[in-house]
């Protein structure tokens, strides 16, 4: 089976490693080498590889010391990118095996234009499994730096119609603020109360709210939700109008959330 487990860099970032029992890992986005290195010697683990989601320096600022330290393995990541240090560029619709488990690659820009996730369909006896960097949070998504409210929209719908069961691996611990938004949008969602009460309970005990599932984002997450009634209401009155369609709705919400205190 393969396994992904969580470690903690920054103040909020989450580094996924993952491992199959065979004594080696990869890991997703590593922005920081130590947290990294700290990590494979508590589990007795060599580094074995190197998934990237984007180019963003939490993502990526670990990788040279990683290599320095580990040697060389295959670094992963989108084709184009401007993260240096990548040796296997990847497209949309490529497949690539981790641990004997295929994984199959997404483009997802919006909150860079490099972005891509990791789908592994049939993991072994688990759920799939999807790495979503900063595309795709608990309770959210990512900012629009380098894309539109309409190409960030599409990349979140492309993950939404993946199965319910899918585990979410997001790459920072932000459920918290993320879900007190929800709850601005969407005050009598029951399920996303008890959501927002489950993940207070986790980060006061110090345990991560991730991952997540899609059947879990549909339910409570407004950023894919913009084709319910409940937020397209809320998002009409914000705007003062009918809004056309679920991009448009996205994009008010989207940028609703930039400003929220």
């Amino acid at each position: 089976m393969l396994q992904a487990h969580p470690v903690q860099a920054f103040s909020d970032n989450y580094i996924w490693l993952l491992e199959a029992g065979a004594e080696r890992a990869f890991v997703v986005d590593p922005g920081d080498a130590g947290p990294v290195l700290l990590a494979l010697a508590a589990r007795g683990l060599t580094l074995a590889g190197i998934l990237v989601t984007h180019h963003h320096p939490d993502h990526v600022g670990g990788i040279a010391q990683l290599l320095s330290r580990c040697g060389p393995v295959p670094v992963y990541g989108p084709r184009g990118s401007p993260a240096s240090g990548i040796t296997q560029p990847l497209d949309d619709g490529d497949r690539i095996t981790v641990f004997g488990f295929a994984a199959d690659v997404l483009a997802v820009p919006g909150h860079t234009l490099d972005h891509i996730a990791y789908f592994f369909a049939a993991p072994g006896a688990a759920a799939p499994l999807l790495f979503c960097g900063d595309t795709l949070f608990a309770g959210g998504c990512g900012r629009i730096f380098e894309g539109d409210p309409r190409m960030m929209h599409a990349s979140l719908a492309r993950l939404a119609a993946l199965p319910a069961t899918t585990s979410v691996y997001c790459a920072h611990e932000y459920t918290l603020s993320n879900l007190r938004f929800a709850r601005a949008v969407e005050p009598q969602n029951e399920q996303l109360l008890r959501r927002q009460l489950d993940a207070e309970a986790l980060r006061e005990r110090g345990e991560p709210t991730v991952p997540s599932t899609i059947a879990l984002e549909l339910a409570t997450n407004p950023f894919l939700r913009c084709g319910h009634t409940t937020v397209r209401a809320v998002a009409a009155q914000r705007a003062g109008m009918e809004l056309a369609g679920e991009p448009e709705v996205f994009g008010l919400v989207r940028s609703w959330k930039d400003d929220f205190r």
